[in-house]
């Protein structure tokens, strides 16, 4: 088995989660590093958090906030973001951010208020 793995990230099929539509890389039990995901954020996006999961999201086209723990910050291209677990969170305006996560995305860490 090689040491190394590739993805397509706009090839990916969409997954819905709490900030719109996400395309997930490396998410895969047999990976316990790391997974990237390309995630399309809606206009209206749900809080969510973490107990385990690191996130680190890096904005590629749009322009809006980040609310974290309640306080927005404004993002626009280039802007990264380190949310730690523990933060609610969500994206604010049309986005699309890459958003790596340490470690792999795991549903079962996904938490809401609704």
């Amino acid at each position: 088995m090689a040491n190394y793995s590739v993805a397509q990230l706009d090839e990916l099929v969409p997954n819905p989660c709490p900030c719109g539509e996400s395309r997930r890389a490396f998410a895969v039990p047999e990976n316990q590093t790391a997974s990237v995901h390309l995630v399309e954020i809606a206009e209206q996006t749900e809080p969510h958090w973490h107990k385990r999961m690191t996130e680190i999201y890096v904005v590629l086209e749009g322009e809006g906030a980040v609310e974290l723990d309640g306080r927005r910050v404004p993002v626009r291209p280039m802007t990264a973001v380190m949310i730690r677990p523990g933060c609610r969170h969500r994206g604010i305006g049309r986005l699309k951010i890459l958003n790596c996560v340490i470690p792999p995305f795991d549903p079962d860490d996904e938490y809401t208020d609704g």
